[in-house]
């Protein structure tokens, strides 16, 4: 995995996401025009807030779409969590060259919004896994 660092201007999103809400934040960075913020496993509804009214306040205050995610060290739970909102039945994995490959299961009813617009749900979705595990790509079945 890479090491995973921050310049200036994410370590002033990490300040004013940890102020503001009180939860403790692993990591954060900018991936298809959002920022995507990964807090320490337990704290999720401290980022959120009740109704998401605490996420709601950054964005706005922020200009920014923000995803939070909750991290865990296990893959399939990183996994689960990343599509928590699909509420994902299944993860599977299987190799792909170095790596390996996740296929997240949802119900077929959410699936093209868990893969998002051109697949933009997707591309986060490696972009977290990429910095967290040995996952290299995933798929939406």
């Amino acid at each position: 995995m890479p090491e995973v660092s921050f310049d200036n201007e994410t370590l002033g999103y990490i300040r004013i996401f940890e102020e503001r809400t009180g939860a403790r934040v692993k990591d954060c960075f900018e991936a298809e025009d959002k920022l995507v913020v990964l807090v320490v496993p337990g704290d999720v509804h401290k980022a959120v807030g009740p109704g998401g009214v605490l996420v709601d306040r950054l964005k706005g205050m922020l200009k920014k779409e923000i995803q939070v995610v909750e991290y865990a060290d296990d893959p399939e739970t990183l996994v689960r969590n990343i599509f928590y909102w699909y509420s994902p039945k299944q993860v599977d994995f299987g190799p792909k060259g170095s790596g390996r490959h996740a296929t997240v299961t949802v119900d077929p009813a959410w699936k093209a919004r868990a893969i998002g617009k051109a697949g933009k749900n997707l591309k986060v979705a490696r972009a977290i896994l990429m910095r967290h595990s040995d996952i290299v790509s995933v798929s939406v079945a």
